[in-house]
């Protein structure tokens, strides 16, 4: 008899034993993986030198761990994520220790980007290839003997199963324009691409990505799109624009980005056998959100929730105290947002149709 007969009637007996109330709770997906940049970053940049760091109250202020290195007061999309799945929060990868079961990684570094060189400005941070590199290392050298704790001793073809029933989730690109393309007192990328070439650009970057994750294993990946970033303080409170809350131009720019998506996504997932690449529609979300925040239950969709350096244009400053009601918030800082408005992301990605061509629950049962 094979030994993979012999752990796949080993798992059946194992299901056939535990309670009723056990097997309800097992997770939705063995594993969730997270990359991206300071939207997802859940404590990589603390040991990384940079400058773009959120090691400090009042982050982590509403986390029940407390400062843990989150951008923002509490919980982030991946954190929402993860629980509705069943999993524990993905650890950082900087701070894993090699004894831990593994149930996802969070590869994530703020201020990085699709692009090597964006965020280089703050320190070191981990682009988006490094962020595969180091996901290639787990793979290769820890992986097998992690999974091995809880999967029974898993073969290879068990370990590609495990990888190919795991979450995969992206949130990257907002930084190449923030930290690269609209600064062009640092970086000539715009005197070098018109906005539609350079979108087209980190898309053929990122299809990259995604095939060396593919080849990996990876199988289910959701990449989420950049989000209005000519709404954010950041960016609104140093630009002159016209009447209306957003500077509609930048947002204009980042869309060329957006709009290629779903045409991308849906290629790959024609043309890599088994994968399912889904496209988390958050944009348009988001821009709602804060045009009409009473509708989603918020209040100030304007202000940064913490106090924060140069008029609300920067990260929060070390130990004030922030608003009182952050859940009444939408902007956590001048580029984060508050745990309120990442639930709200969460939730419809879970459960309703902003994640398409399915949502996640959909896409773990396939």
């Amino acid at each position: 008899m094979s030994t993979i007969m012999i752990i796949s009637m080993s798992f059946i007996f194992f299901l056939h034993v535990l309670p009723a109330a056990m097997i309800q709770s097992l997770p939705l997906a063995p594993a969730l993986y997270v990359f991206g940049d300071s939207l997802f970053d859940s404590g990589n940049n603390n040991l990384l030198p940079t400058v773009a760091k959120a090691d400090y109250l009042p982050y982590g202020i509403n986390f029940a761990k407390g400062v843990t290195g989150r951008f923002t007061n509490g919980k982030t999309i991946a954190d929402f994520i993860a629980e509705f799945l069943g999993l524990p929060y993905s650890p950082p990868f900087m701070s894993i220790r090699r004894t831990t079961p593994l149930t996802g990684l969070n590869y994530a570094s703020g201020s990085c980007g699709i692009l090597p060189e964006t965020g280089n400005l703050y320190g070191k941070c981990l682009n988006l290839n490094e962020q595969i590199n180091l996901f290639e290392r787990t793979v290769k050298s820890g992986l097998e003997r992690h999974a091995c704790m809880q999967y029974f001793n898993m073969s290879s073809n068990e370990l590609s199963d495990y990888l190919s029933k795991s979450i995969f989730i992206f949130s990257v690109g907002s930084n190449d324009y923030l930290n690269n393309y609209l600064e062009p007192n640092v970086y000539d990328t715009s005197k070098r691409y018109p906005p539609q070439p350079f979108a087209q650009f980190l898309v053929d970057t990122l299809g990259k990505v995604f095939q060396r994750l593919y080849n990996l294993g990876g199988r289910k990946i959701i990449m989420f799109e950049i989000g209005p970033i000519g709404c954010i303080p950041s960016i609104t409170r140093k630009k002159k624009h016209n009447a209306g809350q957003c500077v509609e131009e930048t947002n204009q720019i980042v869309s060329f980005f957006n709009q290629r998506l779903p045409a991308f996504l849906n290629n790959l997932t024609s043309t890599l056998h088994g994968s399912t690449f889904i496209l988390a529609q958050a944009n348009f979300l988001g821009y709602d959100a804060i045009i009409n925040p009473s509708k989603y239950g918020l209040e100030d969709s304007n202000s940064p929730c913490c106090t924060t350096w140069a008029n609300g244009t920067s990260g929060c400053i070390p130990f004030i105290t922030p608003c009182l009601h952050a859940y009444k918030n939408f902007f956590w800082d001048a580029f984060h947002l508050t745990e309120a408005a990442y639930s709200l992301i969460a939730t419809r990605c879970f459960n309703d149709s902003i994640c398409s061509p399915f949502n996640i629950k959909e896409l773990v049962r396939m």
